[in-house]
């Protein structure tokens, strides 16, 4: 492996040691500025050259999702903290909504895994492989019986594309003035809510429910 210089004078042992020290210092830097950074950026904090960020991300968009996605456990818990013990699939996924449009506002990371709010990334990210996974690890950790609501698999693949679309509308205009969360919540009960409950009246004759 090639002689590596800069590195804050410790250089990585090896290539995944170095991936990792590059996407640590753009988790820290998208913390400490909140909005989108640059391989530049990232390559002066780590006392290295462009070309050598470059031979791990090859643009600033994966580097910055890496970043994203390295971080998201930590929200992760978080929610499934906020949501424990709530049952109701709609309650549930109100909750989720709007405890992660205010984890948004604090915690940039989550925006560049979910929208294009903090870059000029593709705009179809919020519908990316990423981002879809992001929302399938959300919602299979609440305690709904997802099963019994009448969601298979493909459903819930459907519910969380249904989701993330209108987390994305929320991203790109909040309005003015925003919601409050109270508000907020009343909204998506009302307009989200049938969607959600849909595959249960599908299923309550024969379930019994």
């Amino acid at each position: 492996m090639a002689r590596r210089r800069g590195w804050g004078g410790s250089p990585p042992g090896n290539d995944e040691e170095a991936s990792r020290r590059i996407v640590a210092a753009a988790v820290e830097l998208i913390g400490r500025t909140g909005s989108a950074i640059s391989i530049a950026d990232v390559a002066e904090s780590l006392g290295v050259i462009r070309q050598t960020v470059y031979r791990y991300f090859a643009s600033a968009d994966a580097l910055m999702r890496a970043a994203a996605i390295a971080s998201v456990d930590g929200f992760l818990d978080r929610l499934a903290r906020q949501v424990e013990g709530i049952e109701d699939p709609v309650d549930a996924m109100t909750e989720a909504v709007v405890y992660t449009l205010a984890e948004v506002r604090r915690t940039p990371h989550l925006g560049i895994l979910l929208s294009s709010s903090y870059s000029n990334v593709d705009p179809d990210g919020l519908t990316s492989h990423e981002a879809h996974t992001f929302g399938m690890t959300m919602i299979k950790r609440f305690d709904v019986d997802w099963e019994r609501c009448g969601y298979d698999d493909p459903a819930l693949q459907d519910l969380v594309e249904y989701v993330l679309r209108t987390m994305q509308s929320f991203f790109v205009s909040p309005g003015s003035p925003p919601r409050s969360d109270d508000d907020m919540r009343r909204y998506l009960r009302r307009w989200m809510g049938p969607a959600i409950v849909a595959p249960i009246q599908s299923v309550a004759p024969d379930r019994g429910v």
